[in-house]
């Protein structure tokens, strides 16, 4: 019975400290390429099975999402370890910041809070139970309710949990990324040149995903519980192809030098994102399918 973000996105991404700028561009060319065309199957082409999600008005999701504003918290504003809480005090300062006068508006209309952790940090559950989360801020933190998201950077702290499959999980026992012939036991190159960073966006698309249909965690879920929804990415988990399932991927591109990816973006952009559940179908989808 809860709304869905069927307005114009207004995303402000905060940066939570020390960031390559060669992984902020990618990152920025995947939030750019959500509501840009680009070659068949796109980023935006996966974005319209989430705007298949709508409210209890008929008004579907969005697809008009804008990077509306970047905040650079390099000094690490509250530590280099956070509690889940901490990432809404993160979101209050950058909203209320002096340091460079390069504070983020607080936008209780359309505004959504991106913010990405870097290597260096740890965040509670992070690489234990979670590679994001999105939730809402609390008015005694931030001041007003708006939706935001977080995803940390896995590429030095648990690549095999957060960026497969471009990272083998510890205990499989697998080689490292390269080492042997394509699908043959080696894992998949990313395509953006990190899988780190594009594991992240992989866990991006997700929260965004989820975010949009379910910002307030009252509006679409599965399961009995709201403190503990499966939500529509949930419900996708490891699959990028037809196919995929219980460790395999799925039916994905293959570019040169073995990199794997199934949308592309701006800028010959190629990504690699997890598909969500398609409520028409019944099942999980992405532009990539083959039926």
């Amino acid at each position: 019975m809860g709304p869905v973000l069927a307005s114009s996105i207004n995303l402000y991404i905060i940066w939570y400290g020390h960031w390559n700028p060669t992984h902020q561009c990618t990152i920025r060319d995947f939030l750019n390429s959500l509501s840009s065309s680009s070659s068949y199957p796109s980023v935006g082409d996966w974005w319209r099975t989430v705007r298949l999600y709508t409210d209890q008005t008929g008004s579907n999701i969005t697809g008009n999402i804008v990077l509306a504003g970047e905040f650079q918290d390099s000094w690490y504003s509250h530590g280099a370890y956070l509690t889940r809480l901490a990432i809404q005090s993160i979101i209050k300062t950058a909203v209320s910041s002096s340091h460079d006068h390069r504070s983020l508006p607080l936008n209780p209309h359309n505004g959504l809070y991106l913010v990405l952790t870097s290597s260096d940090v740890q965040v509670q559950d992070f690489c234990r139970a979670v590679c994001g989360f999105h939730y809402f801020t609390f008015p005694t933190i931030v001041g007003v309710t708006v939706p935001y998201a977080w995803v940390g950077y896995s590429g030095s702290q648990c690549p095999g949990m957060c960026a497969y499959p471009f990272a083998w999980p510890d205990y499989s026992k697998m080689p490292p990324p390269g080492s042997g012939g394509v699908g043959g036991g080696s894992a998949m190159r990313a395509p953006n040149g990190d899988a780190g960073v594009d594991g992240m966006i992989s866990v991006i698309a997700h929260e965004l995903a989820e975010v949009s249909s379910n910002p307030l965690v009252n509006a679409w879920y599965a399961g009995e519980d709201p403190t503990a929804p499966t939500e529509i990415a949930d419900l996708c988990v490891g699959v990028y192809g037809t196919g995929g399932g219980g460790g395999f991927v799925g039916k994905v591109y293959r570019g040169k030098w073995g990199i794997g990816y199934n949308v592309n973006g701006v800028r010959g952009r190629k990504f690699l994102i997890q598909w969500v559940w398609n409520p028409v179908k019944k099942r999980c989808f992405g532009p990539n399918a083959l039926d």
